[in-house]
């Protein structure tokens, strides 16, 4: 009598490969600065608890800092526009 065949199953995993390099909160919300060594992008992730919005945008490295800071004055100059994510 033979064995029943073993099923294999995989699973995905996504690994995000950014690093964050400064986390603050203010005024009810948390903002994030992340570089990525895959791509040497920077970005910004704003998270509001009370909606449960995150906001991502990138920013040039040269202005990471100051984006990270003053994160809503960078919206304009954004590389590659903004995501909205839930």
């Amino acid at each position: 009598m033979r064995s029943p065949a073993l099923e294999l199953q995989t699973e995905t995993i996504a690994i995000d490969p950014r690093r964050e390099l400064a986390r603050r909160v203010s005024g009810g919300i948390e903002i994030a600065l992340y570089w990525n060594p895959d791509d040497e992008t920077t970005s910004i992730e704003i998270w509001q608890p009370d909606s449960e919005l995150t906001l991502q945008f990138y920013v040039d490295p040269a202005h990471a800092l100051d984006a990270f800071h003053h994160p809503f004055a960078q919206l304009d100059t954004t590389l590659g526009g903004v995501a909205y994510v839930t």
